[in-house]
């Protein structure tokens, strides 16, 4: 039921026991958890022996501003590079977007991440977190790009997680540290941000990863809180069947429901599957609460398991390798944006 974050690049007594409590799913990691490749790859296989079979270990390594390993690991630029040079060359664009995703994903599995929380979907409309994170401030390309980077991660053996459902990129609010309200209807968000959302959908990617932001024309509540936009939108509608993460319930946007406890089962009453408890301060606070609780299937946390996983040496011997860390590191050199 939880993903949970840990403190630092080694486990304590403390994180063995969260690890291997019933209600957690898997681990998130993040820029404390990593200084070396070799490190981190051991304290991945460390949680590996700690809960054998289906467990997730997952990590945002999107490129640009939000790329949590570095060292070691190709510097991925950010996705609004992608959508710059698609005004210049679309096929050139479209190409390239396939190799960033590959190079992200075939790297992260080679020290065995299951996901990389990956594509953004929402749209470039000045949001003060997403920022250069989304690919396009128009709808269209934001689509054609994202499913170019579905398709790749998937062929990189990784289940694709869109986000932040229903889009995230037309309010200013940084959900971190702020509460965010977009007050347009259905109508015109079905004209816009859930473009993108809509067609991967029907592409069948795995899982979705739910915003934060309050649309209170369609529902009062978060997002990621609603029935209305799981249960009745995205599950209803759309017709998804895959997993429904929430986004990190220690974000301020989150703090409507009340408590950690609370939160946490805001969520799961509203449809999420699994959800997201990065800061490892409030872990214990969140398995203290939901102790008895359900988790998810582990049948279904195993459809988001990666596979076609090459070693890092594998991954060094492939020339097409360098060729794609050249062409998509070229990008960063772009000093404009679309």
């Amino acid at each position: 039921m939880l993903i949970v974050g840990i403190k630092s690049t080694q486990l304590d007594t403390s994180e063995r026991d969260w690890i291997a409590a019933p209600a957690v799913s898997g681990v998130i990691l993040f820029a404390r958890n990593f200084f070396l490749r070799q490190q981190v790859t051991e304290l991945i296989a460390e949680l590996r022996a700690l809960r054998p079979g289906p467990f997730l270990v997952c990590v945002d390594q999107e490129g640009g501003p939000v790329q949590r390993f570095r060292e070691g690991f190709t510097r991925l630029p950010a996705l609004a590079r992608l959508g710059a040079c698609y005004d210049r060359d679309p096929h050139h664009a479209l190409a390239v977007t396939e190799e960033h995703a590959w190079l992200m994903a075939t790297e992260m599995r080679a020290i065995d991440i299951d996901l990389g929380f990956a594509p953004v979907l929402d749209l470039a409309r000045g949001n003060r977190i997403i920022g250069e994170r989304a690919f396009h401030v128009d709808p269209a390309v934001v689509s054609v790009l994202g499913l170019a980077y579905v398709r790749s991660m998937r062929l990189a053996g990784m289940a694709a997680t869109i986000k932040h459902f229903p889009g995230h990129g037309s309010v200013l609010e940084d959900t971190h540290i702020e509460s965010a309200v977009d007050l347009r209807t259905l109508a015109e968000l079905r004209a816009n941000d859930l473009i993108p959302f809509a067609d991967a959908l029907a592409a069948g990617v795995e899982a979705v990863m739910m915003g934060h932001v309050a649309y209170p024309a369609i529902d009062a509540l978060p997002a990621g809180y609603s029935p209305v936009w799981i249960k009745d939108i995205l599950r209803g509608e759309f017709g998804f069947r895959g997993i429904v993460f929430s986004d990190d319930i220690s974000m301020a946007a989150a703090e409507s429901a009340g408590g950690i406890g609370a939160r946490i089962t805001a969520h799961r009453e509203a449809g999420c599957d699994l959800v997201l408890v990065c800061k490892p301060e409030v872990v214990a606070e969140a398995l203290a609460a939901h102790a008895g609780t359900k988790p998810c299937d582990p049948a279904r946390v195993a459809t988001l398991r990666g596979t076609l996983a090459s070693s890092w040496q594998d991954l060094v011997d492939n020339p097409q390798r360098d060729r794609f860390i050249a062409r998509v590191c070229a990008l960063a050199q772009e000093t404009t944006f679309a």
